[in-house]
């Protein structure tokens, strides 16, 4: 089993910036493909950015130049760095991890980009 716990989430003002962390417990994370999901009021739960276990990021237009995911393996940690934030990116956002189809989520963070 995976376990994963986010963290960082919190009140923003419209253009801040908010760094996600993603720490995993239990097993190793170097070789699953890692994404960050979100889900705002009202809304179904969406896809930010996945890095696949190379290295490899891809972003859903939205997100693409004010988003950036990363990962340390050694840390077993996952980060989402957000800039440029709005009140359109407030959302409750998950960490999940993806090991040839098998998925782990996290308890999500919540995120409010708002004034």
């Amino acid at each position: 089993q995976v376990q994963l716990v986010e963290s960082g989430g919190g009140l923003v003002q419209p253009g801040g910036s908010l760094r996600l962390s993603c720490a995993a417990s239990g097993r190793t994370l170097s070789l699953y493909s890692m994404g960050w999901y979100r889900q705002a009021p009202g809304k179904q739960r969406e896809l930010v950015t996945v890095i696949n276990a190379a290295g490899s990021p891809n972003y859903v237009d939205s997100v693409k130049g004010r988003f950036t995911i990363s990962r340390d393996g050694i840390a077993n940690m996952v980060y989402l760095q957000m800039n440029s934030l709005s009140p359109e990116d407030t959302a409750v956002y998950y960490c999940q991890a993806n090991d040839r189809g098998r998925v782990y989520w996290g308890r999500g963070t919540q995120v409010t980009g708002s004034s």
